[in-house]
C-alpha cells in the first residue's frame, strides 16, 4: 500500500509519488500537492487560514 501525504498548505491528502517535498535548512519537511500550494506558502507567504479553497480556512491556530 503506497503511503499518502498531507499537503502542508491546503491540507489535502495525495498519494506518494505525486507532489513536492521541500526541506528547509533547519530540517523542517513540507509536503506540497501542487506548485500552486508551494508558491502560495514559500514565495507569496500567504496564510492558508485566510484562503477559502484550503481545508484550514477559518480555523484558529492551535497553541501547545
Amino acid at each position: 500500500m503506497p503511503r499518502s501525504h498531507r499537503c502542508s498548505f491546503c491540507g489535502e491528502d495525495f498519494p506518494s509519488g505525486i507532489g513536492i517535498m521541500y526541506v528547509k535548512v533547519d530540517g523542517t519537511i513540507y509536503w506540497f500537492c501542487s506548485s500552486k500550494c508551494r508558491k502560495n506558502m514559500l514565495k507569496l507567504g500567504r496564510d492558508p487560514r485566510k484562503l477559502k479553497w484550503t481545508r484550514h480556512y477559518g480555523r484558529e491556530e492551535r497553541r501547545i
